[in-house]
């Protein structure tokens, strides 16, 4: 602002060069940083929400959108009363459920209703022997209502990461009619699934599937409904020459006793995290876990200076079927 305007002063505080040239400071600044938001929606790896959908359109992925929790509930009152369809039921934290079609109490007093939750997303999931209640009394039925078999299916919508994961990879792995990458790519397609593992197990011409579902249940093992899910849409795309057997893995939780210095809540906090994730990153079916990338994991934590992991003493191999999921972890002090 000075060389352009000989005999000005842009640096003094009030003076009227000085707001032009913070406010043309301001500008430029503003559209630099448009310039460089756009530079990164250009590529698809760097792309952000509504651009990184469009990229992942043109190579055919879409995002996977929201799932509704849904299950069995078990309902009681005078033989022969109806729970009409639509009737809403809240869980003790006010979530809500419609009954999807009309149910009758049999004779014996009882009867079974088909809920989904109102509103999508993993906070619908519920475990067996919830209790629900009937938002509005409903003649000849009993208030209360529970879930018999757990309501289950909920998944949240994905994430940027998660779509940005998938386009990479059909962009890096060509859809070739049935490999074993294809099969990965058609489970993770289904919404709530986050990790797919393929086998030739049982023989040639034969391909093994399991997945699994974290954030969506506590230790990421997947229900029969999720199975059924998974199963169907594979049949839509796979090639009519292959037996698919698409199952579900078997959990075994990986316990641990831990020693860690210095031991203070946070750092376990950040130690179990850490754990976890690499539990998480590196197990697969059947596959091993090593004590040193436990030791790994807990060395990366912050402000660690030292650990003893007493128990277990060696590698974790499951067997065939089964995935090591996190556990518990008993902390030993000196």
């Amino acid at each position: 602002m000075q060389s352009r305007l000989p005999g000005t002063d842009a640096v003094l505080r009030r003076s009227l060069t000085g707001i032009v040239a913070r406010m043309s400071a301001g500008t430029e600044h503003g559209l630099y940083g448009y310039l460089d938001w756009l530079a990164r929606q250009l590529m698809p790896d760097t792309a952000e929400e509504e651009h990184l959908e469009r990229w992942a359109s043109i190579w055919g992925v879409s995002r996977k959108a929201a799932g509704h929790a849904s299950g069995d509930v078990s309902i009681t009152g005078t033989p022969g009363a109806v729970l009409p369809e639509g009737t809403i039921c809240l869980r003790s934290d006010a979530v809500r459920y419609a009954v999807v079609s009309d149910a009758t109490v049999g004779e014996d007093g009882t009867g079974t209703a088909f809920l989904s939750a109102v509103d999508a997303g993993t906070a619908g999931n519920a475990p067996i022997g919830t209790i629900l209640a009937l938002a509005s009394p409903v003649s000849g039925l009993d208030s209360q209502i529970q879930a018999t078999d757990g309501l289950t299916g909920g998944t949240d919508e994905e994430t940027d990461e998660s779509l940005k994961s998938r386009l990479l990879a059909t962009i890096q792995r060509t859809p070739m009619g049935g490999t074993q990458a294809d099969y990965e790519q058609w489970a993770l397609e289904v919404p709530g699934v986050t990790r797919a593992f393929v086998t030739q197990e049982m023989g040639r011409g034969t391909v093994t599937v399991r997945f699994m579902m974290d954030g969506t249940y506590p230790d990421g093992v997947p229900k029969d409904g999720d199975r059924q899910a998974v199963a169907a849409h594979i049949e839509t795309v796979r090639p009519v020459t292959a037996d698919v057997y698409v199952v579900l893995p078997v959990a075994d939780p990986l316990n641990l006793r831990l020693r860690i210095t210095p031991d203070t809540a946070a750092i376990r906090l950040a130690a179990e995290a850490n754990l976890w994730a690499a539990v998480r990153r590196d197990a697969v079916p059947g596959g091993t876990i090593f004590l040193s990338r436990l030791h790994e994991a807990l060395s990366l934590t912050e402000k660690e200076e030292d650990h003893v992991i007493i128990s277990p003493t060696a590698n974790v191999t499951p067997e065939t079927g089964h995935i090591v999921v996190p556990g518990s972890i008993e902390w030993v002090t000196e």
